[in-house]
């Protein structure tokens, strides 16, 4: 068995000795077979659309409880609801870089995910009813969910070129925004039917059902998921000699050079590159601004209707954002440009948080909640560029994935804090605060956008020079900006 320093090959590019040799690969029909291999990819890939739509309903069911004595029932006061919120990413701190780390070493994803999901749907049906309770449930959650997004999405960059990343991961975490428009549709025909069943209450059942339904599609998932190119069973030899070279070619650095980074290597990397530290920080900023989707169903429930009701009008929202992220990523891909698109998406958002700050209006925040939730569709073109920027070195890659979200993960502890009950039902304070963070972030990603242009420039000037540290990989390599 394989210790963590042993030299690894680091997902897709690294396992280039396991190529076969005398693979028969005829230029005229490279094309249709990477086509076919691209569509047997998204079609295995697909399952994650479905393990994130219930990684979303696991990690937000509270807020839907909320609205069915949830918070009565537990005896909750002053603050305690958004710390039940918020120790769910006290969780994620701990676990996101020590799982990719291990996934990275391990390079079974098919076994690793899966089995995350199986301990915390577990966890969902296991919560005790008491504030102690949730508390104690919702940390591990948190801590068995960590390894999930940053996992996925270090297995997704194992597999797609630059110009393919951002529309796949818009098409594979669109869970998020199904989990969302569908999650109060399914939990409002348990919290509307299930009150007082076997003596639980609707909320309970809640978790019970979503937690199990976790667990059964868990198990399919190891049997359809993918590993790496070099480990997955499933792809004739042409297919996997085509999955690796296509990447090698897309500027993911020389085989010679990512197969001898180990996974202690990858972490030492990543954690003295500023950038990643300068991402980090950004996404921290823009977790806050994301706050609000906690606390979507109470927002929604200003309107002033009652919790069927308003659990239904929770679904459009993310309905119009899933429209959006199609569209958004899929533009971005095809132009190969990340920031503009996503500050795009955040001069929306904004403007959602202005018309609440200075409205009532049923109508008018209505709208604003419509401009919120596509938020979502930037924040998805945002991953995509993070995998784009680090794309060459899978070690490091695997370890910036993880540390960028962990340290995000800061503003989703303290983001539930900006809304209290006392500054509702209008939570002007609480969108100026949103207001306030997504003009930091905002600026920031578009300094590192300024920086990464420049670094083209530099690249485009000093084509031929192999040397410069800020250079190394292959020529012709640019980053998106």
């Amino acid at each position: 068995m394989p210790v963590l320093n042993d030299t690894q090959t680091g997902g897709a590019i690294g396992a280039v000795d396991d190529l076969p040799t005398g693979v028969p690969c005829p230029s005229h029909s490279r094309n249709n077979l990477e086509r076919k291999l691209v569509r047997k990819l998204d079609l295995r890939m697909s399952v994650i659309l479905v393990l994130y739509t219930m990684n979303m309903i696991d990690r937000s069911n509270v807020s839907n409880a909320r609205l069915q004595g949830f918070e009565k029932d537990l005896h909750l006061r002053g603050q305690q609801y958004a710390t039940v919120l918020s120790i769910l990413y006290v969780g994620f701190l701990i676990m996101q870089v020590p799982g990719n780390m291990f996934l990275h070493w391990l390079e079974r994803p098919a076994v690793f995910i899966p089995s995350c999901m199986i301990v915390w749907g577990a966890i969902s049906v296991l919560t005790d009813p008491s504030y102690t309770g949730v508390l104690v449930a919702r940390f591990f959650l948190g801590f068995v969910e960590a390894p999930f997004l940053p996992g996925v999405l270090f297995l997704i960059s194992g597999w797609y070129k630059r110009d393919e990343l951002a529309m796949r991961t818009a098409l594979l975490f669109s869970g998020f925004l199904f989990s969302s428009a569908f999650g109060s549709l399914f939990a409002s025909g348990i919290l509307h039917g299930m009150q007082g069943k076997l003596g639980q209450a609707a909320w309970r059942w809640l978790f019970y059902i979503e937690g199990g339904v976790t667990i059964l599609i868990a198990i399919c998932a190891i049997f359809i998921l993918p590993n790496f190119p070099h480990n997955t069973r499933w792809l004739t030899p042409e297919e996997r000699s085509l999955a690796i070279s296509r990447l090698l070619e897309d500027g993911y650095g020389k085989a010679d050079e990512s197969g001898k980074q180990t996974t202690i290597q990858g972490l030492w990397d990543a954690v003295f590159d500023w950038k990643v530290w300068w991402f980090s920080v950004a996404f921290m900023f823009q977790y806050i601004a994301h706050s609000f989707m906690g606390y979507f169903p109470t927002l929604c429930s200003t309107l002033g209707y009652d919790t069927t009701t308003t659990l239904l009008l929770c679904a459009p929202p993310w309905a119009f954002a899933t429209i959006v992220a199609f569209a958004l990523t899929w533009y971005s891909d095809k132009k190969q440009r990340r920031y503009k698109y996503f500050a795009a998406s955040n001069a929306l958002g904004t403007l959602a948080f202005i018309i609440s700050i200075f409205t009532m209006n049923k109508a008018a925040r209505y709208i604003s909640l419509f401009l919120m939730a596509q938020l979502i569709a930037g924040y998805l073109v945002l991953w995509g560029w993070v995998n784009n920027t680090f794309a060459r070195e899978p070690a490091k890659r695997a370890v910036a994935i993880a540390l960028i979200n962990t340290i995000g993960q800061i503003g989703n502890i303290v983001g539930p804090y900006a809304w209290p009950s006392k500054w509702g039902p209008t939570y002007r304070y609480s969108y100026a605060v949103s207001i306030a963070a997504i003009g930091v972030s905002t600026t920031m990603f578009g300094g590192m956008h300024l920086y990464l242009k420049h670094l083209n420039e530099q690249i485009e000037r000093n084509e031929n020079v192999k040397s410069i540290e800020e250079l190394r990989g292959p020529v012709g390599f640019r980053y998106l900006v």
